[in-house]
Protein backbone atom coordinates (compact mmCIF):
# COMPACT_ATOMS: atom_id res chain seq x y z
CA UNK A 1 0.00 0.00 0.00
CA UNK A 2 2.42 2.46 1.17
CA UNK A 3 5.41 0.92 -0.12
CA UNK A 4 8.52 3.37 -1.13
CA UNK A 5 6.52 6.07 0.70
CA UNK A 6 7.79 8.15 3.97
CA UNK A 7 5.72 9.55 7.18
CA UNK A 8 6.07 11.96 10.03
CA UNK A 9 3.81 11.76 12.63
CA UNK A 10 3.03 15.29 14.59
CA UNK A 11 1.52 14.11 18.37
CA UNK A 12 -0.36 16.58 20.39
CA UNK A 13 -1.62 15.92 23.57
CA UNK A 14 -1.64 13.07 26.73
CA UNK A 15 0.57 10.28 27.11
CA UNK A 16 -2.41 8.18 25.29
CA UNK A 17 -2.43 10.25 22.05
CA UNK A 18 0.78 9.09 22.36
CA UNK A 19 0.44 5.59 22.72
CA UNK A 20 -2.26 5.99 19.47
CA UNK A 21 0.91 7.67 17.74
CA UNK A 22 3.06 4.50 18.40
CA UNK A 23 -0.05 2.61 17.17
CA UNK A 24 0.00 4.78 13.81
CA UNK A 25 3.19 4.24 13.07
CA UNK A 26 3.21 0.21 13.82
CA UNK A 27 0.20 0.47 11.27
CA UNK A 28 1.78 3.03 8.84
CA UNK A 29 5.60 0.43 8.55
CA UNK A 30 3.04 -2.64 8.77
CA UNK A 31 1.61 -1.09 4.66
CA UNK A 32 5.17 -0.31 3.74
CA UNK A 33 5.93 3.11 4.62
CA UNK A 34 9.08 4.23 6.42
CA UNK A 35 9.89 6.89 8.95
CA UNK A 36 10.90 10.31 6.90
CA UNK A 37 14.21 11.50 8.20
CA UNK A 38 14.88 14.64 10.20
CA UNK A 39 14.27 17.50 8.03
CA UNK A 40 13.46 15.51 4.64
CA UNK A 41 9.58 16.14 3.73
CA UNK A 42 7.95 13.00 3.93
CA UNK A 43 5.36 11.61 1.48
CA UNK A 44 2.50 11.44 4.73
CA UNK A 45 2.32 13.82 7.73
CA UNK A 46 -0.21 12.78 10.17
CA UNK A 47 -1.70 14.79 12.75
CA UNK A 48 -2.69 13.21 16.07
CA UNK A 49 -4.65 15.87 17.68
CA UNK A 50 -5.58 17.12 21.11
CA UNK A 51 -9.09 18.47 21.83
CA UNK A 52 -7.83 19.82 25.67
CA UNK A 53 -5.43 22.34 24.86
CA UNK A 54 -6.34 25.94 24.62
CA UNK A 55 -6.90 27.36 20.90
CA UNK A 56 -6.18 23.57 20.10
CA UNK A 57 -8.43 24.22 16.96
CA UNK A 58 -6.63 27.37 15.60
CA UNK A 59 -3.30 25.39 16.28
CA UNK A 60 -4.26 22.75 13.64
CA UNK A 61 -5.35 25.23 11.14
CA UNK A 62 -2.64 27.44 11.57
CA UNK A 63 -0.44 24.19 11.06
CA UNK A 64 -2.56 22.58 7.95
CA UNK A 65 -2.14 26.31 5.85
CA UNK A 66 1.63 26.39 6.80
CA UNK A 67 1.68 22.84 4.87
CA UNK A 68 -0.49 24.01 2.07
CA UNK A 69 2.52 25.47 -0.04
CA UNK A 70 4.63 22.26 0.67
CA UNK A 71 1.40 20.01 -0.47
CA UNK A 72 1.39 22.37 -4.00
CA UNK A 73 4.79 21.90 -4.56
CA UNK A 74 4.90 17.77 -3.74
CA UNK A 75 1.81 16.41 -5.57
CA UNK A 76 1.73 12.94 -4.13
CA UNK A 77 2.10 14.30 -0.65
CA UNK A 78 -0.78 13.25 1.85
CA UNK A 79 -2.07 14.97 4.90
CA UNK A 80 -4.54 12.71 7.50
CA UNK A 81 -5.72 14.00 10.77
CA UNK A 82 -6.69 12.27 13.95
CA UNK A 83 -7.26 12.35 17.56
CA UNK A 84 -9.89 14.15 19.91
CA UNK A 85 -9.71 16.94 18.17
CA UNK A 86 -10.72 15.71 14.54
CA UNK A 87 -13.39 13.64 16.43
CA UNK A 88 -15.06 16.77 17.54
CA UNK A 89 -14.48 18.95 14.15
CA UNK A 90 -15.48 15.55 11.82
CA UNK A 91 -16.59 17.59 8.25
CA UNK A 92 -15.23 21.31 9.58
CA UNK A 93 -11.58 20.37 8.57
CA UNK A 94 -11.74 19.49 4.88
CA UNK A 95 -13.93 22.41 4.48
CA UNK A 96 -11.84 24.34 6.04
CA UNK A 97 -8.28 22.63 4.82
CA UNK A 98 -9.80 20.76 1.24
CA UNK A 99 -6.12 20.05 1.18
CA UNK A 100 -6.45 17.46 4.00
CA UNK A 101 -6.80 13.90 2.20
CA UNK A 102 -8.18 11.77 5.45
CA UNK A 103 -9.69 12.39 9.20
CA UNK A 104 -10.47 10.02 11.09
CA UNK A 105 -11.85 9.32 14.40
CA UNK A 106 -10.57 7.78 17.68
CA UNK A 107 -11.94 4.79 17.12
CA UNK A 108 -11.20 4.15 13.77
CA UNK A 109 -7.57 3.76 14.04
CA UNK A 110 -7.00 0.96 12.26
CA UNK A 111 -8.56 2.20 9.17
CA UNK A 112 -6.02 4.34 8.53
CA UNK A 113 -3.70 2.79 5.73
CA UNK A 114 -6.91 1.86 3.90
CA UNK A 115 -8.31 5.36 4.11
CA UNK A 116 -5.13 6.74 2.90
CA UNK A 117 -5.09 4.15 -0.23
CA UNK A 118 -9.03 5.39 -1.12
CA UNK A 119 -8.06 8.98 -1.04
CA UNK A 120 -5.20 8.08 -3.81
CA UNK A 121 -7.60 5.98 -5.87
CA UNK A 122 -10.09 8.53 -5.47
CA UNK A 123 -8.39 11.71 -5.62
CA UNK A 124 -10.91 12.85 -3.26
CA UNK A 125 -10.92 13.49 0.90
CA UNK A 126 -12.08 10.37 3.11
CA UNK A 127 -13.64 11.26 6.33
CA UNK A 128 -14.28 8.60 8.40
CA UNK A 129 -15.60 8.00 12.29
CA UNK A 130 -16.51 4.88 14.35
CA UNK A 131 -19.05 5.79 17.19
CA UNK A 132 -17.76 2.80 19.32
CA UNK A 133 -15.16 0.93 19.38
CA UNK A 134 -14.18 -1.63 17.17
CA UNK A 135 -10.64 -2.89 17.96
CA UNK A 136 -8.96 -2.76 20.67
CA UNK A 137 -5.96 0.19 19.90
CA UNK A 138 -2.92 -2.55 22.13
CA UNK A 139 -4.34 -5.15 19.72
CA UNK A 140 -2.79 -3.04 16.53
CA UNK A 141 0.83 -3.50 15.55
CA UNK A 142 2.79 -0.78 17.25
CA UNK A 143 6.71 1.06 16.92
CA UNK A 144 7.84 2.25 19.89
CA UNK A 145 10.74 4.54 20.00
CA UNK A 146 11.78 3.83 23.30
CA UNK A 147 13.60 0.46 23.64
CA UNK A 148 13.20 0.65 27.13
CA UNK A 149 9.62 2.21 28.32
CA UNK A 150 6.31 1.60 26.73
CA UNK A 151 3.01 2.52 27.37
CA UNK A 152 0.19 -0.08 27.96
CA UNK A 153 -3.45 0.91 27.32
CA UNK A 154 -5.37 -0.94 30.28
CA UNK A 155 -8.91 1.10 28.78
CA UNK A 156 -10.15 3.67 26.71
CA UNK A 157 -12.80 6.13 27.05
CA UNK A 158 -14.58 7.75 30.64
CA UNK A 159 -17.59 7.50 32.16
CA UNK A 160 -17.43 10.62 34.19
CA UNK A 161 -18.87 14.42 33.42
CA UNK A 162 -16.52 16.69 34.61
CA UNK A 163 -17.86 19.78 33.37
CA UNK A 164 -14.85 21.09 31.59
CA UNK A 165 -13.84 17.82 30.02
CA UNK A 166 -14.45 17.48 26.41
CA UNK A 167 -13.05 13.78 26.65
CA UNK A 168 -16.11 11.55 27.27
CA UNK A 169 -17.92 12.28 24.49
CA UNK A 170 -14.70 12.02 22.11
CA UNK A 171 -13.79 8.70 22.82
CA UNK A 172 -16.86 7.06 24.36
CA UNK A 173 -17.65 5.24 27.64
CA UNK A 174 -15.20 3.02 29.31
CA UNK A 175 -14.28 -0.11 27.73
CA UNK A 176 -11.85 -2.25 30.09
CA UNK A 177 -9.23 -5.11 28.09
CA UNK A 178 -8.74 -8.49 30.19
CA UNK A 179 -6.16 -8.91 32.43
CA UNK A 180 -4.82 -11.48 30.91
CA UNK A 181 -4.34 -10.19 27.82
CA UNK A 182 -2.59 -6.44 29.53
CA UNK A 183 -0.25 -9.17 31.23
CA UNK A 184 0.16 -11.00 28.18
CA UNK A 185 1.53 -7.97 26.61
CA UNK A 186 3.62 -6.47 29.26
CA UNK A 187 5.40 -10.41 29.09
CA UNK A 188 5.68 -9.48 25.55
CA UNK A 189 7.32 -6.01 26.01
CA UNK A 190 9.66 -6.98 28.98
CA UNK A 191 10.96 -10.06 26.68
CA UNK A 192 12.07 -7.44 23.86
CA UNK A 193 14.31 -5.66 26.68
CA UNK A 194 11.68 -2.97 28.42
CA UNK A 195 12.69 -2.21 32.16
CA UNK A 196 9.50 0.38 32.66
CA UNK A 197 5.61 0.10 31.94
CA UNK A 198 3.09 2.71 32.19
CA UNK A 199 -0.71 1.58 32.54
CA UNK A 200 -2.83 4.52 31.08
CA UNK A 201 -6.31 4.96 31.19
CA UNK A 202 -8.64 8.33 31.01
CA UNK A 203 -9.77 6.99 34.39
CA UNK A 204 -7.13 4.57 35.00
CA UNK A 205 -8.14 3.03 38.82
CA UNK A 206 -11.47 2.95 37.39
CA UNK A 207 -10.43 -0.21 35.83
CA UNK A 208 -12.67 -3.11 35.77
CA UNK A 209 -15.92 -1.48 36.03
CA UNK A 210 -16.53 -2.76 32.70
CA UNK A 211 -16.68 -6.28 34.13
CA UNK A 212 -17.94 -5.07 37.63
CA UNK A 213 -14.87 -6.39 39.57
CA UNK A 214 -14.18 -2.57 41.76
CA UNK A 215 -10.50 -4.32 43.04
CA UNK A 216 -9.54 -4.88 39.36
CA UNK A 217 -6.95 -2.52 39.61
CA UNK A 218 -5.08 -3.02 42.39
CA UNK A 219 -5.08 -6.95 41.19
CA UNK A 220 -3.32 -5.61 38.00
CA UNK A 221 -0.59 -4.14 40.07
CA UNK A 222 0.14 -6.91 42.36
CA UNK A 223 0.16 -9.17 39.06
CA UNK A 224 2.51 -6.53 37.58
CA UNK A 225 4.56 -7.35 40.76
CA UNK A 226 4.76 -11.17 39.87
CA UNK A 227 6.39 -10.35 36.03
CA UNK A 228 9.83 -11.21 36.47
CA UNK A 229 12.37 -8.45 34.57
CA UNK A 230 9.90 -5.95 34.93
CA UNK A 231 11.98 -3.15 37.16
CA UNK A 232 9.31 -0.31 37.10
CA UNK A 233 5.29 0.11 36.68
CA UNK A 234 4.14 4.01 36.61
CA UNK A 235 0.23 4.45 35.81
CA UNK A 236 -1.86 7.62 34.81
CA UNK A 237 -3.84 9.04 35.33
CA UNK A 238 -6.20 8.01 38.16
CA UNK A 239 -9.01 10.30 39.51
CA UNK A 240 -9.67 10.49 43.58
CA UNK A 241 -13.13 9.68 43.90
CA UNK A 242 -12.02 5.93 42.85
CA UNK A 243 -8.80 5.82 44.87
CA UNK A 244 -9.16 3.17 47.65
CA UNK A 245 -7.44 1.84 50.36
CA UNK A 246 -6.59 -1.47 48.60
CA UNK A 247 -4.64 0.35 45.49
CA UNK A 248 -2.69 2.31 48.14
CA UNK A 249 -1.60 -1.34 49.56
CA UNK A 250 -1.22 -2.62 46.45
CA UNK A 251 1.72 0.38 45.74
CA UNK A 252 3.02 -0.54 48.91
CA UNK A 253 3.54 -3.87 48.74
CA UNK A 254 4.22 -4.40 45.22
CA UNK A 255 8.26 -3.67 44.78
CA UNK A 256 8.06 -2.77 41.12
CA UNK A 257 5.37 -0.21 41.84
CA UNK A 258 6.99 3.45 41.41
CA UNK A 259 6.08 5.73 44.94
CA UNK A 260 5.17 8.12 41.95
CA UNK A 261 1.48 9.45 42.37
CA UNK A 262 -0.22 11.56 39.97
CA UNK A 263 -3.46 12.58 41.46
CA UNK A 264 -5.32 15.16 39.27
CA UNK A 265 -7.06 18.06 42.11
CA UNK A 266 -8.42 20.56 39.96
CA UNK A 267 -9.41 22.87 42.49
CA UNK A 268 -9.25 23.31 46.07
CA UNK A 269 -12.16 24.59 46.80
CA UNK A 270 -15.56 22.41 47.59
CA UNK A 271 -17.99 24.59 45.69
CA UNK A 272 -15.63 24.34 42.58
CA UNK A 273 -15.24 20.80 42.53
CA UNK A 274 -18.67 20.58 42.82
CA UNK A 275 -19.40 22.95 39.71
CA UNK A 276 -16.76 20.89 38.18
CA UNK A 277 -18.56 17.25 39.07
CA UNK A 278 -15.62 15.79 40.46
CA UNK A 279 -17.41 13.70 42.86
CA UNK A 280 -14.58 14.49 45.43
CA UNK A 281 -14.09 16.94 48.05
CA UNK A 282 -10.99 18.76 49.30
CA UNK A 283 -10.92 16.39 52.44
CA UNK A 284 -11.32 13.47 50.92
CA UNK A 285 -8.28 14.39 48.85
CA UNK A 286 -6.17 15.23 51.34
CA UNK A 287 -7.21 11.92 52.88
CA UNK A 288 -5.73 10.11 50.28
CA UNK A 289 -2.42 12.01 50.15
CA UNK A 290 -2.31 11.31 53.89
CA UNK A 291 -2.96 7.18 53.12
CA UNK A 292 -0.35 7.20 50.52
CA UNK A 293 2.47 8.97 52.77
CA UNK A 294 1.64 6.52 55.51
CA UNK A 295 2.28 3.65 53.23
CA UNK A 296 4.80 5.03 51.15
CA UNK A 297 6.70 7.58 53.24
CA UNK A 298 8.68 8.36 50.09
CA UNK A 299 6.16 9.18 47.32
CA UNK A 300 6.22 11.45 45.27
CA UNK A 301 3.05 13.28 44.35
CA UNK A 302 1.73 15.52 41.11
CA UNK A 303 -1.13 17.01 40.49
CA UNK A 304 -3.35 18.80 37.88
CA UNK A 305 -5.03 22.53 39.10
CA UNK A 306 -7.09 24.74 36.76
CA UNK A 307 -7.20 28.15 37.69
CA UNK A 308 -10.24 30.52 36.90
CA UNK A 309 -13.39 28.02 36.60
CA UNK A 310 -16.17 29.64 36.24
CA UNK A 311 -17.80 31.07 39.48
CA UNK A 312 -14.43 30.98 40.85
CA UNK A 313 -14.11 33.54 43.63
CA UNK A 314 -11.07 34.80 45.54
CA UNK A 315 -12.16 33.17 48.29
CA UNK A 316 -12.12 29.40 46.39
CA UNK A 317 -9.07 30.09 44.95
CA UNK A 318 -7.44 31.13 48.18
CA UNK A 319 -8.55 27.63 49.14
CA UNK A 320 -6.68 25.99 46.40
CA UNK A 321 -3.72 28.06 47.37
CA UNK A 322 -4.36 26.51 51.03
CA UNK A 323 -4.16 23.27 49.67
CA UNK A 324 -1.25 23.10 47.52
CA UNK A 325 0.80 23.95 50.77
CA UNK A 326 -0.67 21.27 52.47
CA UNK A 327 -0.39 18.65 50.20
CA UNK A 328 3.44 19.35 49.72
CA UNK A 329 3.16 18.29 45.65
CA UNK A 330 6.38 17.18 44.16
CA UNK A 331 5.33 18.87 41.11
CA UNK A 332 1.87 20.38 39.15
CA UNK A 333 0.50 21.42 35.84
CA UNK A 334 -1.24 24.28 36.36
CA UNK A 335 -4.04 25.43 33.43
CA UNK A 336 -6.21 28.68 33.20
CA UNK A 337 -9.60 27.95 32.52
CA UNK A 338 -10.72 28.26 28.69
CA UNK A 339 -13.96 27.86 27.31
CA UNK A 340 -14.07 23.87 25.28
CA UNK A 341 -17.56 24.53 23.31
CA UNK A 342 -19.56 21.36 24.00
CA UNK A 343 -18.96 21.58 27.70
CA UNK A 344 -21.57 22.46 30.09
CA UNK A 345 -18.88 24.82 31.86
CA UNK A 346 -18.93 26.63 28.75
CA UNK A 347 -22.71 28.06 29.16
CA UNK A 348 -21.88 28.75 32.93
CA UNK A 349 -23.04 31.89 34.24
CA UNK A 350 -19.62 33.62 36.93
CA UNK A 351 -17.09 33.47 33.41
CA UNK A 352 -13.93 35.06 35.24
CA UNK A 353 -12.20 37.74 33.57
CA UNK A 354 -9.13 36.90 31.60
CA UNK A 355 -7.06 39.41 33.91
CA UNK A 356 -8.32 37.87 37.09
CA UNK A 357 -7.45 34.43 35.52
CA UNK A 358 -4.04 35.91 35.11
CA UNK A 359 -3.07 36.89 37.67
CA UNK A 360 -4.58 34.07 39.88
CA UNK A 361 -2.93 31.83 37.22
CA UNK A 362 1.08 33.64 38.63
CA UNK A 363 0.34 33.72 42.04
CA UNK A 364 -0.37 29.97 41.53
CA UNK A 365 2.71 29.44 39.76
CA UNK A 366 4.75 31.28 42.14
CA UNK A 367 3.56 28.61 45.01
CA UNK A 368 3.82 25.82 43.29
CA UNK A 369 7.85 26.73 42.59
CA UNK A 370 8.06 27.56 45.91
CA UNK A 371 6.53 24.39 47.41
CA UNK A 372 8.37 22.31 44.86
CA UNK A 373 11.76 23.50 45.44
CA UNK A 374 11.13 22.67 49.32
CA UNK A 375 9.98 19.30 48.53
CA UNK A 376 13.01 18.55 46.20
CA UNK A 377 15.36 20.53 48.38
CA UNK A 378 15.15 17.71 51.43
CA UNK A 379 16.41 14.87 48.77
CA UNK A 380 19.87 16.75 48.77
CA UNK A 381 22.66 14.15 49.43
CA UNK A 382 19.66 11.54 48.89
CA UNK A 383 20.82 8.22 47.14
CA UNK A 384 18.65 7.86 43.84
CA UNK A 385 18.44 5.31 40.81
CA UNK A 386 17.92 6.62 37.48
CA UNK A 387 16.81 5.40 34.37
CA UNK A 388 19.00 7.21 31.98
CA UNK A 389 16.47 8.63 29.41
CA UNK A 390 17.16 10.10 25.54
CA UNK A 391 16.04 13.16 24.56
CA UNK A 392 14.81 14.43 28.26
CA UNK A 393 15.85 17.65 30.32
CA UNK A 394 18.87 19.42 29.28
CA UNK A 395 22.11 18.32 27.43
CA UNK A 396 25.33 20.38 28.34
CA UNK A 397 28.28 19.35 25.98
CA UNK A 398 30.57 21.18 28.57
CA UNK A 399 30.00 19.14 31.49
CA UNK A 400 28.38 15.70 29.62
CA UNK A 401 25.45 15.91 31.76
CA UNK A 402 22.92 13.31 31.23
CA UNK A 403 19.29 13.12 32.28
CA UNK A 404 16.96 10.27 33.75
CA UNK A 405 13.80 9.49 36.27
CA UNK A 406 14.47 8.24 39.39
CA UNK A 407 12.14 5.86 41.05
CA UNK A 408 9.59 8.09 42.42
CA UNK A 409 9.47 10.26 38.70
CA UNK A 410 11.68 12.99 39.40
CA UNK A 411 13.81 14.38 37.18
CA UNK A 412 17.56 13.61 37.64
CA UNK A 413 20.25 15.76 35.65
CA UNK A 414 23.79 13.86 36.18
CA UNK A 415 26.82 14.34 35.09
CA UNK A 416 29.56 11.07 34.97
CA UNK A 417 32.98 11.72 34.21
CA UNK A 418 34.19 8.03 33.55
CA UNK A 419 31.67 5.61 33.19
CA UNK A 420 29.31 6.47 30.05
CA UNK A 421 26.19 4.95 30.42
CA UNK A 422 23.33 4.93 27.80
CA UNK A 423 19.74 5.31 27.58
CA UNK A 424 18.16 2.32 29.13
CA UNK A 425 21.05 1.74 31.64
CA UNK A 426 20.23 1.97 35.43
CA UNK A 427 22.23 4.23 37.38
CA UNK A 428 22.61 4.64 41.13
CA UNK A 429 24.01 8.10 42.28
CA UNK A 430 24.32 11.56 44.60
CA UNK A 431 21.98 13.96 45.16
CA UNK A 432 24.20 16.82 45.15
CA UNK A 433 21.94 20.38 43.97
CA UNK A 434 17.92 20.85 43.60
CA UNK A 435 16.26 23.16 41.98
CA UNK A 436 11.79 23.03 41.45
CA UNK A 437 11.64 20.98 38.47
CA UNK A 438 15.01 18.94 38.99
CA UNK A 439 17.71 17.15 41.19
CA UNK A 440 20.94 17.40 40.04
CA UNK A 441 23.83 15.04 40.57
CA UNK A 442 27.34 15.97 40.01
CA UNK A 443 29.30 13.54 41.05
CA UNK A 444 30.59 10.05 39.56
CA UNK A 445 27.79 7.68 39.86
CA UNK A 446 27.98 4.99 42.41
CA UNK A 447 26.93 2.68 40.23
CA UNK A 448 26.15 1.76 36.57
CA UNK A 449 24.20 -1.16 35.53
CA UNK A 450 24.14 -1.90 31.92
CA UNK A 451 20.89 -3.82 30.39
CA UNK A 452 19.44 -4.95 27.40
CA UNK A 453 17.76 -2.05 26.95
CA UNK A 454 20.70 -0.09 26.63
CA UNK A 455 22.16 -2.37 24.17
CA UNK A 456 18.98 -1.76 22.04
CA UNK A 457 19.41 1.19 22.20
CA UNK A 458 23.23 1.09 21.52
CA UNK A 459 22.68 -0.82 18.42
CA UNK A 460 20.50 1.25 16.53
CA UNK A 461 23.19 4.37 16.91
CA UNK A 462 26.03 1.97 15.97
CA UNK A 463 26.89 0.78 12.92
CA UNK A 464 26.45 -2.91 12.16
CA UNK A 465 30.06 -3.21 12.12
CA UNK A 466 30.73 -1.69 15.83
CA UNK A 467 32.29 -3.87 18.37
CA UNK A 468 30.44 -5.67 21.28
CA UNK A 469 29.37 -3.17 24.57
CA UNK A 470 31.85 -3.23 27.20
CA UNK A 471 30.67 -6.14 30.13
CA UNK A 472 28.50 -4.71 32.82
CA UNK A 473 29.26 -2.71 35.72
CA UNK A 474 29.06 -4.24 39.03
CA UNK A 475 26.12 -2.78 40.58
CA UNK A 476 26.44 -1.40 44.12
CA UNK A 477 23.67 -2.21 46.62
CA UNK A 478 22.87 1.34 48.88
CA UNK A 479 20.13 1.73 50.21
CA UNK A 480 17.62 3.39 47.47
CA UNK A 481 15.25 6.36 48.27
CA UNK A 482 11.68 5.45 47.70
CA UNK A 483 12.90 1.69 47.40
CA UNK A 484 12.80 0.30 50.75
CA UNK A 485 14.65 -3.65 51.23
CA UNK A 486 11.26 -4.59 51.97
CA UNK A 487 7.39 -2.70 51.58
CA UNK A 488 4.53 -3.95 53.14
Amino acid sequence: MGEGRTYEIRTYGCQMNAHDSERVAGLLEEAGYTKAEPGATPDLIVFNTCAVRENAADRLYGNLGQLLPAKKAHKDMQIAVGGCLAQMEREQITRRAPWVDVVYGTHNIGALPELLERARARNEAQVEFEETLTTFPSLLPARRESPYSAWVSISVGCNNTCTFCIVPSLRGRERDRRPGDILAEIKALVGDGVLEVTLLGQNVNSYGAEFGDRTAFSKLLRQCGEIEGLERVRFTSPHPRDFTDDVIEAMAQTANVMPSLHMPLQSGSDAILRAMRRAYRRGRYLAILDNVRRHIPHAAITTDIIVGFPGETDADFEDTLDLVRQARFASAFTFRYSIRPGTPAASMDGQVPAGVVQERYDRLVGLVEEVCAGENARLHAATVEILVAEGEGRKDAATHRMSGRARDNRLVHFAPHVTRPRPGDIVTTTVTGTAPHYLIADGEPLSVRRTRAGDAWEGRQLAPAATAPAPATPAATPILLGMPARRG
